[in-house]
């Protein structure tokens, strides 16, 4: 890993930061920033205030205007606040001037969520991804965080010791990120060869929203311990356990969630351990039904899947929690008659968006769970009779 402190110390004051521009409605920005908060919980800081913006682009200088950086200094100063969490993604320079503004550490969403991959990953094939994202995200910003070593001026005389070290500590990062890639290419390599060792078992891998609750589903389906945490990110490290259901098996992966603006590099970093998806037969879709933005995350999922080529696949969605989602819709007063129809037309309007291929279940409830069984029961035994027709003992 870089060697440096974690960038959230546990119970860190911190202030959120978002800008409302014509890429983003101010409703979207809100969403964008209750997620911030709970990043940064999950990172150890809480955040005591958000403040936002309407401008037509991010200030090149400082992503927010001179009137709201004062505003956010005032706010900073008088309440102890130690750390200003941007939602988008900063540049050197911008983090550089806005530090030199409010006088506190100043981190954006790609750096949040690597310092919170950094604290979760656990085996070599993780912790090689993490620093490699890590590298891949300090490059760029090089030149902007060595702007306080510059020289002002230019001409003769001017050119100081900054950007010789700038130059140095490029060549040192690029170096840094070839070994990487090449460990992780040797890792990557183990890998193949291990689920090629397999044999000829259908994949299932479980997909999804970051805290969507598939490791949960996971624990339910293969009676194993996988960690699961009312958390983002609880899971980095994909888990495959053979499950047989009557006479047939199949192997179960848990996979890490996805989240809106995700690091592109993190991504990058994590197609060997995505591969486990790419190369799956059947995907499960678990999707957080109770959350109020649920469409939207299916649908960041979805986005995920084509850019990984792997939404081709069969697949099966599963709306988990469906216990709060009763709860956060209907009011006690309800008639019973009137939430069975409303809960009739909601199931009804999801099984003709996936031609009939979803669930509807309650992990923490266990709700449902056995019709999850029969509905991957039935995928999983149509796939070996088209693969693996002489495997007769699996299919009856």
């Amino acid at each position: 890993m870089i060697d440096k402190k974690n960038i959230v110390q546990q119970e860190e004051r911190a202030v959120l930061v978002g800008l409302v521009y014509k890429e983003q409605t101010e409703f979207q920005v809100q969403e964008y920033l209750d997620e911030l908060a709970f990043l940064a919980e999950t990172a150890g800081a809480i955040a005591v205030k958000r403040f936002t913006q309407k401008l037509a682009h991010p200030d090149s200088r400082t992503f927010v205007g001179k009137g709201k950086l004062e505003e956010i200094k005032d706010y900073i100063t008088s309440r102890g606040v130690t750390l200003a969490i941007f939602d988008d993604e900063l540049t050197g320079s911008q983090i550089t001037n806005i530090e030199k503004e409010l006088k506190v550490k100043t981190i954006d969403r790609s750096d949040l969520i690597l310092d919170i991959f950094a604290r979760r990953a656990k085996t070599a094939q993780a912790k090689t991804q993490v620093e490699l994202a890590q590298y891949q995200y300090l490059l760029p910003r090089l030149k902007g965080m060595w702007s306080h070593l510059e020289r002002q001026g230019g001409g003769i005389g001017t050119r100081g010791p900054g950007e010789t070290e700038i130059e140095t500590d490029r060549r040192i990062v690029k170096d840094k990120i070839t070994l990487l890639k090449k460990r992780l290419s040797e890792i990557d390599k183990q890998s193949f060869t291990q689920r090629k060792e397999r044999g000829e078992f259908i994949r299932v891998a479980l997909v999804g929203y970051t805290n969507v609750g598939k490791s949960t589903i996971m624990n339910l389906l293969s009676k194993s311990e996988v960690f699961a945490e009312n958390k983002l990110f609880a899971t980095l490290d994909t888990t495959t356990r053979k499950v047989v259901f009557e006479t047939t098996p199949f192997l179960l992966s848990d996979t890490v969630g996805f989240i809106r603006k995700l690091p592109h590099h993190l991504v990058e970093s994590f197609k060997s351990t995505l591969d486990e998806v790419r190369e799956a037969d059947i995907l499960m879709h678990v999707v957080d039904i109770s959350h109020p933005q649920y469409e939207d995350q299916l649908a960041v999922v979805n986005k995920t899947l084509q850019e990984l080529k792997a939404y081709d696949k069969p697949v099966i969605t599963v709306f988990n929690k469906m216990d709060q989602y009763e709860k956060n819709t209907f009011d006690e007063w309800l008639e019973d008659d009137v939430k069975e129809q409303l809960l009739v037309e909601l199931k009804e309007r999801w099984e003709n968006d996936t031609q009939g291929n979803c669930v509807f279940v309650s992990a923490i409830e266990r709700k449902n769970i056995d019709g999850l069984r029969n509905t991957i029961l039935t995928k999983v035994k149509e796939l070996y009779r088209i693969r693996y027709p002489y495997k007769t003992e699996y299919l009856y």
